[in-house]
């Protein structure tokens, strides 16, 4: 009985050392993503009747930091009717930090007609300026 316990252990160690002991590294494959081709894909995102995908697209656009995406975020935050794609486009034009993108959040927060809108902008101005 003893001797069939050992056996088995021996065994088991055994099988344990060869799979995982001296695992050859697999090469690791580097997603390479075509930058532009995203920003193209976000930027007809931010246009499209979709709220969730417009949203979400202003979001990682800012995230990219992408310079091509500063005018049509500009625009939804000057002219949007939905108070939470104001909101998003200048958290995105906070984490872009364009001069363009930051003055009209800095304008937003004295002429935007939502107090909500003019708080965040507020928040994120201040952000902004505590990081610069």
């Amino acid at each position: 009985m003893k001797t069939r316990l050992l056996v088995s252990a021996l065994f088991i160690m055994l099988i344990t050392v060869t799979s995982f002991g001296a695992v050859k590294p697999y090469p690791v494959k580097k997603n390479v993503m075509n930058r532009d081709l995203v920003i193209t894909n976000l930027m007809n995102g931010i246009k499209s009747g979709n709220q969730g995908l417009r949203l979400s697209s202003s979001y990682f656009l800012g995230e990219l930091k992408s310079d091509e995406a500063v005018i049509p975020l500009m625009r939804i935050l000057k002219s949007d009717e939905n108070e939470e794609a104001r909101i998003m486009a200048a958290l995105s034009l906070v984490k872009i930090g364009d001069a363009r993108g930051i003055f009209t959040i800095k304008q937003a927060i004295s002429f935007d007609s939502s107090e909500r809108v003019k708080k965040m902008c507020s928040i994120f101005y201040q952000y902004y300026l505590s990081k610069k």
